[in-house]
C-alpha cells in the first residue's frame, strides 16, 4: 500500500506545486520588465549560505535551527523522491533519508517550542501551523524510511498504521511543496532563492569589500562578524527617468517585477519590525504590513488574512488592493509612506535582503510628481529648494555670513587648486550648526590643511528633495553642483553632514559626478593618524557615548572613525545597546522632521533614554541632524556636541607658518586620490 501510494504522493505533489510556482512567477512578472539573466541562478547556493550569514548568524539560535529544518527538508525530499519515487531502495540511501529526518525532526522541534507562545514581532494564522507541518512530514518520512535499513519491515503493508503515515506525509507535503507554489507560510523559500539570484542590488553580494569597518575593543565589536561577511553597501537610490509616462510607482505593477518577487520573499519574522524607529513611537508606519500589503496589492485582495502587529492606530482589515489598482489610499494610507525615516534599519535587518525604503521611495514619487500630495511642510521645503537653492528659502549669498571673522578662503580665489574642497551643506544657516563648522575650521587650520568653500555657489546636495519624493528637483541640483564641481580643482570633499556625504558621494555617480567623500569623522581620523593634530587628551572626567547616524553607518559602514576620533582624545565611549549597524534613527532623516507624522512618542525622545541608559552626560554626534534633534529633547538631559567641537575644544595651540600648509601636491598622509 505505501509503496504504491508514497510515489503518487509525491509526484502528484510536485506537479501541481510546479503549477502553483508558474502562477506565483506570472504575479512577479506583472511588474516592470528588466532582462533577465538566467546563469544568476547559479548564484542561489553560495548567497544563501554564506552571503546571507552576516544577517542569519545574529540569531544563532534559530540560525542552527532553520540549517537543521531547512536543510533536513530539503535533503529528505530529494532522497524521498528517489528513494521513495523512483525505487532506488538502497540501505545507504535509506540510512541518509533517516538522518535528513531525524535532522528536520530536531529543527522542527525548536521551531514549534517558539511558537507555543510567539514573540509580538512574529506573525501567526498559518505561521502557527507550518511547525506542526514540519514535524509531520519529518516523523512521518522518518518512520516510513525504517524498512529501507531493516528495521520494521511490517510497516510497508496495509492497516491503519500505513493509512496514518500517509496522512502525516501528505499534510507535510501539502504544507511545504504545494504551499510553497500556492501563497502558503513556505512560498518564502521558493520566492526568497530566486530573489537571492534577481536582487536589484546585486553588489550587496559582492566578495570584494574591505572585510572590517569597525575598530576593536569597543563593546559593539563583539558581533564584528556580522560585517566580515557582508558585500558592498549599495545604498544609493535608482535613478527616475524623468522622462516616463509616469513617475513613481502608483500600483503595484509599476514596480520592477525584481521588487514584486522580493516583497513576496518575506518570511514574516518581524526583525524589521523590531528595529523600525517609526513603529516604536506610534506612528502609522510597520515595515513588515507594508511588504505584506505589496503582496496582498501583487495577488490581488484584503489585508485581512494578515495575522501580524499591523500599522499603529489603523485596524486590519480595512483595506485591499489589486496589481492595476492604486496603492494609497485603497491599501496603504499615505501618512504610512511619510513616517519613515529612511534609516535603513529594516533593511539592515532583513535577512532576506528585501529593499523596504526603495519601495516607499518609489511611492512617494508618485504622490510627490504626480499628485502634489507631499506634506505641508515637506511642501515648503521643496518650493524653497526649487526657488532658492536651499530648503530654508534664505538667501544663498548669506551661506557664510557665519564666517565673516575667519577669512575662509574660497575655491574660487585658487586657481591652481586646493586639497580639500569644504562642503559646508546647509547647516551654514543654522547658528547651531554654525558651532561645529567654526569647529572644523579650527581643525583643518590646525592641521595644516589646504582648504577652501565654494561660498555662494554651493547649493543644497538635494538630500531632503529626493527623499520626499521630488526626484526632479534632486536631479536639478545635482546637475547645477556637478557643473560648479566641474569648474574647479580639488582632490577630495570633506562635509561634516552623512546625508551630504552619502548623496554627493554615491548617488551624484548616476549623473557623471564621480569625486572622493570624506566625512569630516573620517577625516579628522586621518589627520590624528598623521601626527598632523595636537590635543590634550582627557583625563576622562566624564561618561560620554556616541550617537551612530544612519547615513554615516547604515548607509556608507563607517563605524570606526568617529570612535578613533573619541579614542584620540583619550575618551572612552560608553556604548549604548544600539549602536554601530543597529543605531536607533534619531527621527531626522528622510524629510521625516517635515512630514512631521504624529505617533505616540518622539522618536528623539526615545534615543534619549537609550543615551540616559549609559550614564552618560555627554553625547558625541556626528550629523546636524541628528544634533539638532537630540537637542530638541527637553531637559535636564545630556549635552549634544558634535565630533568637531570635541576635538576642536581639545586643541593644543600651535603656532602655523604659511609654508606648513598641506598643498595638493605633497599630501603624502591621506589616501592616494585619482586625478
Amino acid at each position: 500500500m505505501l509503496q504504491t501510494l508514497l510515489p503518487i504522493l509525491i509526484f502528484a505533489a510536485l506537479i501541481v506545486g510546479a503549477i502553483g510556482a508558474l502562477r506565483r512567477v506570472r504575479l512577479w512578472r506583472q511588474g516592470r520588465r528588466s532582462p533577465m539573466v538566467w546563469r544568476r541562478i547559479l548564484l542561489i547556493p553560495k548567497r544563501y549560505l554564506n552571503d546571507l550569514h552576516h544577517v542569519v548568524a545574529r540569531d544563532k539560535a534559530m540560525a542552527h535551527t532553520h540549517v537543521a529544518t531547512a536543510g533536513g527538508f530539503v535533503a529528505a525530499m530529494a532522497l524521498a523522491v528517489v528513494v521513495h519515487g523512483f525505487g532506488w531502495r538502497h540501505p545507504i540511501l535509506g540510512g541518509l533519508l533517516l538522518a535528513a529526518s531525524a535532522a528536520m525532526f530536531v529543527g522542527a522541534l525548536a521551531v514549534n517550542r517558539r511558537r507555543v507562545k510567539p514573540p509580538e514581532k512574529l506573525s501567526r494564522g498559518p505561521w502557527q501551523r507550518l511547525s506542526k507541518s514540519l514535524l509531520a512530514y519529518s516523523v512521518g518520512m522518518f518512520l516510513i524510511s525504517l524498512p529501507l535499513v531493516g528495521i520494521a519491515p511490517a510497516l510497508f503493508g496495509g492497516g491503519v498504521l500505513a493509512v496514518l503515515l500517509i496522512a502525516l506525509v501528505a499534510w507535510g507535503v501539502l504544507e511545504m511543496i504545494v504551499g510553497m507554489g500556492w501563497g502558503g507560510p513556505m512560498k518564502h523559500a521558493f520566492a526568497g532563492s530566486l530573489h537571492l539570484a534577481f536582487h536589484r542590488r546585486p553588489e550587496r553580494f559582492d566578495d570584494r569589500h574591505p572585510k572590517s569597518i569597525r575598530p576593536s575593543g569597543h563593546q559593539f565589536d563583539q558581533d564584528a562578524s556580522h560585517d566580515e561577511h557582508r558585500g558592498s553597501r549599495s545604498t544609493a537610490l535608482f535613478p527616475l527617468d524623468l522622462n516616463a509616462e509616469k513617475l513613481g510607482v502608483e500600483k503595484p505593477a509599476d514596480f520592477q517585477w525584481e521588487q514584486l518577487l522580493g516583497f513576496d520573499a518575506c518570511v514574516q519574522c518581524g526583525r524589521c519590525q523590531a528595529v523600525c524607529p517609526a513603529f516604536a513611537a506610534g506612528q502609522p508606519l510597520n515595515p513588515k504590513k507594508l511588504i505584506q500589503d505589496m503582496v496582498v496589492g501583487m495577488a490581488g485582495g484584503t489585508d485581512s488574512g494578515y495575522a501580524g502587529s499591523g500599522y499603529p492606530g489603523i485596524e486590519v482589515g480595512k483595506h485591499h488592493g489589486a496589481s492595476a489598482e492604486p496603492i494609497v489610499p485603497q491599501l496603504v494610507e499615505a501618512e504610512t509612506l511619510w513616517a519613515c525615516t529612511t534609516c535603513r534599519a529594516c533593511v539592515e535587518e532583513c535577512p532576506m535582503m528585501i529593499e523596504h525604503v526603495d519601495a516607499i521611495v518609489d511611492m512617494r514619487r508618485f504622490i510627490t510628481l504626480e499628485r502634489g500630495e507631499t506634506p505641508e511642510k515637506g511642501a515648503a521645503a521643496i518650493d524653497n529648494l526649487i526657488a532658492t537653492d536651499n530648503p530654508g528659502g534664505l538667501d544663498n549669498a548669506s551661506r557664510l555670513d557665519w564666517a565673516a571673522d575667519l577669512e575662509i578662503p574660497r575655491i574660487q580665489d585658487r586657481p591652481e587648486g586646493v586639497d580639500v574642497l569644504l562642503w559646508l551643506g546647509d547647516g551654514a544657516f543654522d547658528m547651531r550648526n554654525q558651532r561645529t563648522l567654526r569647529a572644523l575650521v579650527k581643525i583643518l587650520r590646525a592641521g595644516n590643511v589646504d582648504f577652501a568653500v565654494l561660498g555662494d555657489e554651493e547649493r543644497d546636495s538635494g538630500d531632503v528633495a529626493r527623499r520626499l519624493g521630488d526626484e526632479a528637483t534632486f536631479q536639478r541640483l545635482a546637475e547645477r553642483n556637478i557643473a560648479t564641481f566641474s569648474r574647479y580643482r580639488f582632490q577630495r570633499i570633506v562635509t561634516a553632514d552623512p546625508h551630504s556625504f552619502h548623496v554627493i558621494g554615491r548617488e551624484y555617480p548616476a549623473f557623471g559626478g564621480e569625486y572622493v567623500v570624506k566625512h569630516h569623522s573620517t577625516f579628522i581620523a586621518e589627520l590624528f593618524d598623521a601626527g598632523r593634530l595636537s590635543v590634550a587628551t582627557s583625563e576622562q572626567r566624564e561618561t560620554i557615548t556616541y550617537h551612530d547616524p544612519c547615513y554615516l553607518g547604515r548607509y556608507n559602514g563607517e563605524f570606526a572613525a568617529p570612535r578613533q576620533v573619541l579614542a584620540a582624545l583619550g575618551l572612552d565611549v560608553a556604548e549604548m545597546e544600539r549602536s554601530g549597524y543597529r543605531s536607533r534613527c534619531c527621527g531626522g532623516g528622510g524629510g521625516a522632521a517635515l512630514s512631521d507624522v504624529p505617533g505616540k512618542a518622539r522618536i528623539p525622545d526615545m534615543r534619549m533614554i537609550d543615551v540616559r541608559e549609559t550614564g552618560a552626560t555627554t553625547v558625541a554626534v556626528a550629523c546636524p541632524q541628528c544634533t539638532a534633534m537630540l537637542e530638541g529633547v527637553v531637559e535636564p538631559r545630556p549635552q549634544i556636541k558634535d565630533l568637531a567641537e570635541l576635538v576642536a575644544d581639545a586643541l593644543i595651540e600651535q603656532p602655523t607658518a604659511a609654508d606648513d600648509i598641506v598643498s595638493p601636491a605633497d599630501s603624502e598622509f591621506f589616501d592616494e586620490v585619482p586625478a
